[in-house]
Protein backbone atom coordinates (compact mmCIF):
# COMPACT_ATOMS: atom_id res chain seq x y z
CA UNK A 1 0.00 0.00 0.00
CA UNK A 2 1.43 3.13 -1.12
CA UNK A 3 0.73 6.32 0.75
CA UNK A 4 0.47 10.09 -1.54
CA UNK A 5 0.93 13.55 0.15
CA UNK A 6 -0.29 16.13 -2.05
CA UNK A 7 1.09 19.78 -1.36
CA UNK A 8 -0.55 22.62 -2.67
CA UNK A 9 0.53 26.36 -3.22
CA UNK A 10 -2.89 28.15 -2.66
CA UNK A 11 -1.26 31.60 -3.89
CA UNK A 12 -0.91 29.57 -7.12
CA UNK A 13 -3.93 27.30 -7.02
CA UNK A 14 -6.47 30.55 -6.93
CA UNK A 15 -5.62 31.95 -10.45
CA UNK A 16 -5.33 28.76 -12.21
CA UNK A 17 -8.70 27.96 -10.77
CA UNK A 18 -10.23 31.60 -11.70
CA UNK A 19 -8.34 30.96 -15.85
CA UNK A 20 -9.63 27.15 -15.74
CA UNK A 21 -13.23 27.34 -14.09
CA UNK A 22 -14.21 30.50 -13.83
CA UNK A 23 -15.23 32.76 -16.63
CA UNK A 24 -14.82 37.04 -16.29
CA UNK A 25 -18.61 37.04 -16.91
CA UNK A 26 -19.64 34.75 -13.78
CA UNK A 27 -19.68 35.73 -10.55
CA UNK A 28 -17.21 34.19 -8.48
CA UNK A 29 -17.35 31.14 -6.80
CA UNK A 30 -17.75 30.60 -2.90
CA UNK A 31 -15.44 29.48 -0.49
CA UNK A 32 -17.02 25.82 -0.15
CA UNK A 33 -17.28 25.73 -3.96
CA UNK A 34 -13.59 26.58 -4.47
CA UNK A 35 -12.21 23.92 -1.33
CA UNK A 36 -14.27 21.36 -2.65
CA UNK A 37 -12.81 21.99 -5.96
CA UNK A 38 -9.31 21.83 -4.58
CA UNK A 39 -9.58 18.95 -2.49
CA UNK A 40 -11.42 16.74 -5.57
CA UNK A 41 -8.45 18.12 -8.10
CA UNK A 42 -6.22 16.57 -5.26
CA UNK A 43 -7.08 13.04 -4.34
CA UNK A 44 -7.62 12.88 -8.28
CA UNK A 45 -3.58 12.38 -8.17
CA UNK A 46 -4.55 8.82 -5.64
CA UNK A 47 -4.68 6.21 -7.63
CA UNK A 48 -6.64 3.59 -5.35
CA UNK A 49 -7.05 0.76 -8.10
CA UNK A 50 -3.36 0.22 -8.04
CA UNK A 51 -3.13 0.31 -3.71
CA UNK A 52 -2.30 3.55 -3.27
CA UNK A 53 -4.22 5.79 -0.65
CA UNK A 54 -3.80 9.55 0.74
CA UNK A 55 -1.75 10.17 3.64
CA UNK A 56 -2.59 13.88 3.54
CA UNK A 57 -3.14 17.39 1.92
CA UNK A 58 -0.79 19.91 2.41
CA UNK A 59 -2.06 23.35 1.73
CA UNK A 60 0.11 26.73 2.03
CA UNK A 61 -0.95 29.99 2.20
CA UNK A 62 -0.78 33.44 4.39
CA UNK A 63 -3.83 35.19 6.20
CA UNK A 64 -5.41 37.80 4.37
CA UNK A 65 -4.08 40.85 4.71
CA UNK A 66 -6.43 42.89 7.40
CA UNK A 67 -4.55 46.47 8.07
CA UNK A 68 -5.78 49.76 7.20
CA UNK A 69 -3.88 52.14 4.65
CA UNK A 70 -4.20 55.16 2.76
CA UNK A 71 -3.74 55.58 -1.44
CA UNK A 72 -1.21 57.76 -2.63
CA UNK A 73 -3.13 59.45 -5.04
CA UNK A 74 -7.18 59.80 -3.67
CA UNK A 75 -6.02 59.86 -0.22
CA UNK A 76 -8.86 57.81 0.85
CA UNK A 77 -8.03 55.60 3.92
CA UNK A 78 -8.66 51.53 2.45
CA UNK A 79 -9.81 49.48 4.80
CA UNK A 80 -8.60 45.94 3.76
CA UNK A 81 -10.18 43.81 6.28
CA UNK A 82 -14.04 45.03 4.61
CA UNK A 83 -12.99 43.96 1.58
CA UNK A 84 -14.65 40.55 -0.55
CA UNK A 85 -11.37 39.20 -0.60
CA UNK A 86 -10.51 39.57 2.93
CA UNK A 87 -13.58 37.53 3.65
CA UNK A 88 -13.09 34.82 1.11
CA UNK A 89 -10.17 34.37 2.25
CA UNK A 90 -11.27 33.72 5.78
CA UNK A 91 -14.03 31.40 4.86
CA UNK A 92 -11.66 29.27 2.51
CA UNK A 93 -9.05 28.99 5.11
CA UNK A 94 -12.49 28.13 7.62
CA UNK A 95 -13.61 25.29 4.98
CA UNK A 96 -10.51 23.68 4.60
CA UNK A 97 -9.36 23.23 8.20
CA UNK A 98 -12.81 21.44 8.47
CA UNK A 99 -12.28 18.84 5.75
CA UNK A 100 -10.45 15.45 6.48
CA UNK A 101 -7.27 14.89 5.58
CA UNK A 102 -6.64 18.47 5.15
CA UNK A 103 -3.74 20.41 6.74
CA UNK A 104 -3.51 23.97 6.62
CA UNK A 105 0.10 25.37 6.63
CA UNK A 106 -0.50 29.46 7.23
CA UNK A 107 2.89 32.06 6.78
CA UNK A 108 2.96 35.59 7.28
CA UNK A 109 2.56 38.60 5.21
CA UNK A 110 5.39 40.63 5.13
CA UNK A 111 5.92 44.51 6.53
CA UNK A 112 7.50 46.07 3.79
CA UNK A 113 4.03 46.17 1.81
CA UNK A 114 3.63 49.18 -0.27
CA UNK A 115 2.02 51.04 -3.35
CA UNK A 116 3.54 49.93 -6.51
CA UNK A 117 2.17 51.03 -10.28
CA UNK A 118 1.15 48.54 -12.17
CA UNK A 119 2.98 47.85 -15.80
CA UNK A 120 1.43 49.58 -18.02
CA UNK A 121 1.02 52.76 -16.71
CA UNK A 122 4.99 52.42 -15.72
CA UNK A 123 5.26 52.11 -19.15
CA UNK A 124 3.24 55.15 -20.12
CA UNK A 125 5.18 56.87 -18.13
CA UNK A 126 8.63 56.22 -19.26
CA UNK A 127 7.45 56.83 -22.55
CA UNK A 128 5.92 60.54 -21.65
CA UNK A 129 2.63 59.89 -22.75
CA UNK A 130 1.41 60.81 -19.26
CA UNK A 131 2.42 62.53 -16.27
CA UNK A 132 2.27 61.65 -12.32
CA UNK A 133 -0.59 64.33 -12.49
CA UNK A 134 -2.52 61.82 -14.51
CA UNK A 135 -2.44 58.91 -12.47
CA UNK A 136 -5.93 57.20 -11.24
CA UNK A 137 -6.43 55.09 -8.53
CA UNK A 138 -6.61 52.05 -10.70
CA UNK A 139 -3.02 52.73 -11.73
CA UNK A 140 -1.46 51.43 -8.30
CA UNK A 141 -1.99 48.10 -6.19
CA UNK A 142 -0.98 46.89 -3.10
CA UNK A 143 1.64 44.76 -3.38
CA UNK A 144 1.95 41.89 -0.78
CA UNK A 145 4.81 39.46 0.05
CA UNK A 146 4.48 36.38 1.70
CA UNK A 147 7.02 35.02 4.43
CA UNK A 148 7.95 31.91 5.54
CA UNK A 149 5.56 29.74 3.02
CA UNK A 150 8.49 28.38 1.31
CA UNK A 151 10.03 27.49 4.30
CA UNK A 152 7.05 25.25 5.80
CA UNK A 153 6.95 23.75 2.59
CA UNK A 154 10.38 22.59 2.43
CA UNK A 155 10.41 21.17 6.40
CA UNK A 156 7.25 19.02 5.29
CA UNK A 157 8.71 17.56 2.08
CA UNK A 158 11.83 17.31 4.51
CA UNK A 159 9.88 15.54 7.41
CA UNK A 160 8.04 13.39 4.92
CA UNK A 161 11.07 11.85 3.05
CA UNK A 162 13.27 11.06 6.10
CA UNK A 163 10.76 9.81 8.23
CA UNK A 164 9.50 7.80 5.53
CA UNK A 165 5.69 8.54 5.96
CA UNK A 166 4.88 8.55 2.11
CA UNK A 167 6.07 7.10 -0.99
CA UNK A 168 4.98 10.02 -3.74
CA UNK A 169 4.76 14.05 -3.27
CA UNK A 170 2.77 15.72 -5.66
CA UNK A 171 3.69 19.38 -5.56
CA UNK A 172 1.03 21.92 -6.88
CA UNK A 173 2.55 25.12 -7.69
CA UNK A 174 4.42 26.64 -9.90
CA UNK A 175 7.71 28.46 -8.09
CA UNK A 176 11.03 26.81 -8.34
CA UNK A 177 12.06 27.56 -4.73
CA UNK A 178 10.54 23.62 -4.25
CA UNK A 179 13.56 22.55 -6.20
CA UNK A 180 16.22 22.12 -3.13
CA UNK A 181 13.45 20.20 -1.20
CA UNK A 182 11.84 18.13 -4.58
CA UNK A 183 15.78 16.83 -4.97
CA UNK A 184 16.18 16.19 -1.56
CA UNK A 185 13.24 13.91 -1.29
CA UNK A 186 14.22 12.01 -4.76
CA UNK A 187 17.65 11.47 -2.77
CA UNK A 188 15.74 9.31 -0.32
CA UNK A 189 13.68 7.40 -2.52
CA UNK A 190 9.92 9.27 -2.80
CA UNK A 191 8.75 9.99 -6.19
CA UNK A 192 8.42 13.35 -6.59
CA UNK A 193 5.19 14.39 -9.58
CA UNK A 194 4.65 18.11 -10.38
CA UNK A 195 1.34 19.14 -11.15
CA UNK A 196 1.32 22.83 -12.78
CA UNK A 197 -2.71 22.84 -13.17
CA UNK A 198 -1.98 22.84 -17.17
CA UNK A 199 0.38 26.32 -16.22
CA UNK A 200 3.62 26.15 -17.99
CA UNK A 201 6.96 25.61 -16.58
CA UNK A 202 10.90 26.25 -17.49
CA UNK A 203 12.58 23.09 -18.29
CA UNK A 204 15.16 23.51 -16.38
CA UNK A 205 12.26 22.53 -13.52
CA UNK A 206 11.74 19.22 -15.67
CA UNK A 207 15.19 17.29 -14.59
CA UNK A 208 14.38 17.63 -10.77
CA UNK A 209 11.01 16.01 -10.97
CA UNK A 210 10.16 12.56 -11.52
CA UNK A 211 6.49 13.03 -13.29
CA UNK A 212 4.59 16.03 -14.78
CA UNK A 213 1.25 15.18 -14.53
CA UNK A 214 -1.90 17.93 -14.42
CA UNK A 215 -5.49 16.77 -13.24
CA UNK A 216 -8.56 18.43 -13.44
CA UNK A 217 -12.39 18.41 -14.43
CA UNK A 218 -14.62 20.10 -17.00
CA UNK A 219 -17.04 23.31 -15.89
CA UNK A 220 -20.49 22.74 -15.14
CA UNK A 221 -22.38 20.46 -17.11
CA UNK A 222 -19.73 18.48 -18.87
CA UNK A 223 -17.93 15.15 -17.61
CA UNK A 224 -14.87 14.67 -15.53
CA UNK A 225 -11.81 14.31 -17.28
CA UNK A 226 -8.33 13.71 -16.91
CA UNK A 227 -5.39 14.46 -18.88
CA UNK A 228 -1.46 13.44 -18.59
CA UNK A 229 0.92 15.43 -20.10
CA UNK A 230 4.49 14.55 -19.83
CA UNK A 231 4.35 11.32 -17.09
CA UNK A 232 7.95 9.70 -16.59
CA UNK A 233 8.71 7.61 -14.45
CA UNK A 234 11.97 7.52 -12.58
CA UNK A 235 13.44 4.68 -14.26
CA UNK A 236 12.11 5.76 -18.11
CA UNK A 237 13.75 9.27 -16.91
CA UNK A 238 17.35 8.25 -16.05
CA UNK A 239 17.66 5.38 -18.45
CA UNK A 240 19.00 8.05 -20.90
CA UNK A 241 21.17 10.55 -18.24
CA UNK A 242 0.00 40.69 -5.12
CA UNK A 243 -3.22 42.46 -3.73
CA UNK A 244 -3.25 44.08 -7.50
Amino acid sequence: MNKVAILVDLGFFLPRYRSLIERQASPAHSAKRVAAALFETAVRHVDREHGEVLYRIFVYDCKPLGKKVHHPVTGKAIDFSRTPLFKFRNELHGELVCMRKVALRLGELANDSEWTLRPEPLKRLLRKEMTIHDLTSDDLCYDVSQKGVDIKLGIDIASLAYKKLVDRIVLMTGDSDFVPAAKLARREGLDVVLDPLWNHIPNSLREHIDGLRSVWFKREGSDRHEISKSVRSRQRRRAPGAIC
